[in-house]
């Protein structure tokens, strides 16, 4: 089978399997815009994926069988992605050359830039859109991506046994950039900072003008809020996770559980101020207009409040389901609104369609 990272029929229903929760999302073609069909989310015991690897693939498998029977699934090709270490995306200058050409120098080309071994990864390319066309250059932007084929290999393996074809393989990051593209409005030239915290994985994704800048995968995430608060308190997992979203637990002192909470979220602060820099020593110095959070740690207790306070930038929740149809009668409404941060990947996901490259 080929794995495609990049896209531009029929659409695959997106299937993201993170480490706190496996989401399921199907969309439908409606007129010039999309309907949701199928939505479901099945949380994950902490010990079954951790920093993206699976350590209980049975279980995993059993429990992707359990959402896909829950939600009476019919089509079974699937899109799904990967992130985290196993994960190299960079944006490279190469000479000006033919798609042709570059298929087959992309192997040599990528060498360089890639801590793996050559052979022990898939690579893709994506020959970018130049953010000034009228600039005449004898250099192109290239996105390389690269991704361990134990990781492929793992994670497709884990798909089949679950009766399910995978028939693309993505990047977080690019679901993001998917995501964003059909509900918000894409202004000329303006920075936006798309930062997804999963359980384990925070991936920073930057855009300028609707085109790829910059990303960026750290191994923190809800998970070490929990771990931590647990620790602290000795509660049960489950407690912990209701804790830090701001429910009151028995037993648990509330300006203790503030300080736990500010600290972590300082910390994921120093993460995106850090990535920020980064990509700021990369880009002539642009700057990020706005931030848009995602996942489920994204529901942690002033966390949203405390990076637009530390970033002096605007940030809000991201809502994946903004500019698609919604039934009322078919979805409950309030189930949609608490579950949206954790579905940007998987709607971005489900925007993949048969054929795509």
């Amino acid at each position: 089978m080929g794995f495609s990272f990049f896209s531009s029929p029929k659409r695959l229903v997106g299937l993201d399997i993170g480490s706190g929760a496996i989401k399921l999302v199907q969309l439908e073609r409606v007129g010039k815009g999309y309907q949701l069909k199928k939505f479901g989310v099945k949380p994950l015991d902490s010990e079954l994926i951790v920093d993206g690897t699976v350590m209980d693939a049975g279980r995993v498998i059993d429990i992707i069988k359990e959402l896909v029977e829950e939600q009476d699934l019919q089509s079974k090709e699937v899109a799904f992605a990967v992130s985290g270490h196993s994960v190299i995306v960079k944006k490279i200058q190469l000479p000006v050359m033919s798609e042709e050409e570059l298929e087959e120098s992309i192997k040599w080309e990528a060498e360089q830039y890639i801590p793996f071994d050559i052979n022990d990864v898939n690579i893709d390319f994506n020959i970018l859109e130049s953010s000034d066309p009228e600039e005449a250059s004898d250099q192109m932007d290239v996105l390389l991506v690269a991704v361990k084929r134990e990781k492929l290999s793992e994670y497709t393996t884990i798909v089949m046994e679950a009766g399910l074809q995978p028939v693309i393989v993505d990047v977080d990051a690019f679901t993001l950039e998917n995501m964003f593209a059909i509900n918000y409005d894409i202004k000329q030239g303006e920075v936006v900072a798309l930062v997804d915290i999963g359980a384990s994985v925070m991936n920073i994704n930057i855009i300028k003008g609707g085109l790829f800048a910059f990303t960026r995968d750290i191994s923190i995430g809800g998970n070490r809020y929990s771990e931590t608060i647990q620790r602290e308190f000795n509660l049960s997992f489950e407690d912990a996770e209701m804790a830090k979203r701001g429910e009151k637990i028995e037993g648990v002192d509330q300006e203790a559980l503030l300080n736990i909470i500010d600290l972590l979220n300082e910390k994921i602060a120093s993460e995106v101020i850090r990535s920020f820099d980064y990509f700021k020593t990369t880009s002539s110095n642009d700057e990020i207009g706005r931030i848009l959070i995602s996942g489920g740690c994204s529901k942690v207790l002033n966390l949203v409040s405390h990076l637009s306070e530390k970033l002096n930038v605007p940030v809000e929740s991201t809502n994946p389901f903004r500019n698609i149809e919604v039934s009322d009668t078919a979805f409950d409404p309030i189930y949609i609104e608490e579950m949206a941060p954790l579905a940007t990947v998987g709607v971005g996901l489900a925007l993949r369609a048969v054929g795509d490259r």
